[in-house]
């Protein structure tokens, strides 16, 4: 899958999807990401504006922005311990690094990531919630920068016990 490219060298009005590379003659214009790019019918489902629209509603009626919002900061204060000013305990046991070392992973594991989540029928984020892990380690895993994000081996466990997928060599 050609992700990324730039399409035509004229500035617009290629016929390849800058998404997938696929040749259409039905491009649009979408914004994936933040990005804005000319997709083939088929990935249009992967612009914000689809996925805005998509969002439920509360029983209020209004988007569930803020609560998309607030599970996000629960997420990171999950992550983010607080210190209660004891350092004793890490002068005492140092850092240890390799506690959870990132396994060798397969070539294409972004991709099978993906491929699982999408089939058990979770998005990113009802996974993240689920496993009570960062919805950016996810992302960082589907995309390919597992090593780059730090992310741990006991999530790709998880990740792989949780979706039946394999991801580690």
């Amino acid at each position: 899958m050609a992700k990324y490219s730039t399409g035509s060298s004229s500035g617009g009005g290629g016929t390849s999807c800058e998404l997938c590379g696929a040749e259409s003659d039905s491009l649009r214009q979408e914004t994936v990401a933040g990005a804005e790019l000319e997709v083939c019918p088929s990935c249009a489902s992967h612009g914000d504006r689809q996925r805005t629209s998509d969002r439920r509603t509360d029983d209020r009626g209004s988007r569930d922005e803020p609560s998309r919002k607030k599970k996000a900061a629960q997420n990171v204060a999950k992550a983010t311990p607080i210190w209660d000013g004891d350092s004793e305990h890490w002068e005492k046991e140092g850092t240890n690094y390799d506690d959870d070392p990132l396994p060798y992973l397969v070539t294409d594991y972004g991709d099978r990531l993906e491929e699982a989540r999408q089939e058990a029928g979770l998005t990113r984020e009802e996974l993240a919630d689920e496993l009570g892990a960062p919805e950016t380690d996810l992302l960082a895993i589907e995309q390919g920068r597992a090593t780059q994000a730090g992310v741990g081996g006991g999530l790709i466990d998880v990740l792989e016990e949780r979706l039946d997928v394999e991801l580690a060599e």
